[in-house]
């Protein structure tokens, strides 16, 4: 039914696969257009639109040492390091 197709990249240029596999998938959701893109510029065009995210320093409620986390600490709530974090979720 499909057969694999070589498509070139309007980014970089360069051939790329567009399998049968692929084709099928996207029939399957109803995509009308072919990839423009090869894989790797489609991954590169994906996480740059990914903003950076801003991460806190606070200090480990359970050893003291530096916790890095994604939000903003907050005086009246326990900040824990990854590991005393792991650790207290293994114990449950």
């Amino acid at each position: 039914m499909y057969e694999d197709k070589t498509l070139v990249c309007k980014e970089c240029g360069n051939e790329f696969v567009f399998t049968a596999g692929e084709q099928e998938f996207y029939a399957e959701k109803g995509f009308v257009n072919e990839p423009q893109r090869c894989k790797a510029c489609r991954d590169a065009r994906k996480n740059s639109a990914k903003a950076e995210r801003e991460m806190f320093e606070a200090t480990c409620a359970s050893c003291g040492g530096v916790a890095r986390v994604p939000f903003r600490p907050r005086e009246d709530r326990p900040v824990y390091c990854s590991d005393c974090f792991a650790k207290m979720k293994a114990e449950g």
